[in-house]
């Protein structure tokens, strides 16, 4: 008897496990293996307790850390140069004051959001009180001659200045290192390559990658 009923559990058993498959065959032709795909990622979300929307969210979200820099008034004009200066850079927000403050009235620009070459960056126009010096710069690495010229050319030929080692500043007083990735390998392969490359540096304005290259070598 008890044989029996075993058996009788189990063809019963079978038989509803294969209508149910036949079933979901029959839903899963009517829908797109697309979303056959992202039903199975929700519900491996859910597993986790972590909502679909994670990476909408994450990419939505205002940047944890953001280098601001004070400007005297300019900060917009600046922000607008880098832009069309560098790679992935771009104005992303203009914000006016709400009201009167020390360096400027209600309804002037008083902060600006960018990025420059990505990393996220606020203006701040706060005023003359504080001015950019070298403690701070943008290290800008670059493939080649003509990637390093075109930086260079465009900072220094804007109102900028140069400077040493492969330094300049541009119009708004803020420094910038044009380096390329060549000066940077050199220096990094220790030894003779890197005392050779560092003194032919030292005599450079622009850095010039060709005697970087050819010092390295000895």
């Amino acid at each position: 008897m008890t044989v029996s009923i075993d058996v009788y559990h189990l063809i019963s058993w079978r038989a509803r496990f294969r209508a149910a498959a036949r079933s979901q065959l029959r839903i899963s032709k009517s829908i797109p293996a697309r979303d056959i795909i992202q039903m199975g990622r929700t519900d491996r979300h859910k597993d986790r307790g972590v909502g679909p929307d994670l990476h909408t969210e994450h990419t939505n979200m205002k940047p944890k850390n953001t280098i601001c820099l004070w400007f005297d008034k300019d900060a917009h004009e600046a922000a607008r140069f880098y832009a069309v200066t560098f790679p992935d850079s771009k104005v992303t927000a203009v914000h006016e004051a709400p009201g009167d403050y020390p360096g400027g009235k209600k309804g002037d620009v008083l902060t600006v959001e960018f990025t420059v070459v990505g990393i996220p960056c606020l203006g701040l126009n706060g005023g003359p009180t504080f001015r950019h010096t070298e403690a701070f710069s943008f290290q800008i690495a670059t493939e080649n001659q003509e990637e390093t010229d075109r930086y260079w050319n465009a900072i220094v030929g804007n109102g900028g200045t140069e400077s040493q080692c492969g330094w300049c500043k541009d119009r708004w007083g803020l420094s910038w290192q044009i380096t390329p990735r060549a000066l940077t390998d050199a220096l990094a392969a220790g030894g003779g390559e890197a005392k050779r490359a560092f003194e032919a540096m030292m005599t450079m304005k622009k850095i010039d990658v060709a005697a970087i290259e050819a010092a390295r070598r000895g």
